[in-house]
């Protein structure tokens, strides 16, 4: 009965995907009802609430195998996940949108806050680069976390400020 794992696998994955899209979607539905009921900016909102929501469970693997000395997945889980999101996630939203639709092309316009955020990216990235290349000779030391945390405090009150 093993060829039948495969195609039950597959099943029960994309059945556990529906589930957890239908929930997610539910919740930041009432995340925005909150946020407009206590009358919280979506900026605000987007920054702090959903990003932490959205973050929590690759926060908890990445330590999890941090812990375990998988150190080396886990910074490439950090950074392989948002690549994904914004390659796969934008690339496949943007073609339903334009298959939708039937255009060719969307007009986007990136608020200050998105192009804050890019930067601040860009410079952990390099941040990550100096701290493991440069100043560890491949090993990133504690003081990364504190610096990698006060970089993301500066974000937050410079997107909201932007």
């Amino acid at each position: 009965d093993f060829y039948m794992v495969v195609p039950l696998t597959l099943f029960s994955f994309a059945i556990a995907a529906t589930w957890l899209d239908s929930i997610a979607d539910k919740l930041v539905q009432l995340l925005g009802l909150f946020g407009i009921l206590l009358r919280i900016p979506a900026t605000v909102m987007g920054l702090t609430v959903l990003a932490f929501g959205n973050s929590l469970q690759d926060l908890v693997a990445n330590v999890s195998l941090s812990k375990k000395g998988l150190s080396t997945m886990a910074t490439t889980a950090c950074l392989a996940g948002p690549i994904f999101n914004l390659c796969v996630g934008l690339g496949f939203g943007f073609w339903a949108l334009m298959k939708s639709t039937g255009k060719e092309e969307i007009h986007v316009e990136l608020p200050n806050n998105i192009a804050t955020g890019f930067y601040f990216t860009i410079a952990n990235c390099a941040l990550i680069v100096f701290a493991g290349r440069v100043v560890g000779k491949g090993v990133i030391g504690r003081g990364y976390g504190y610096v990698a945390c006060g970089l993301y405090v500066v974000y937050v009150v410079t997107s909201l400020y932007v």
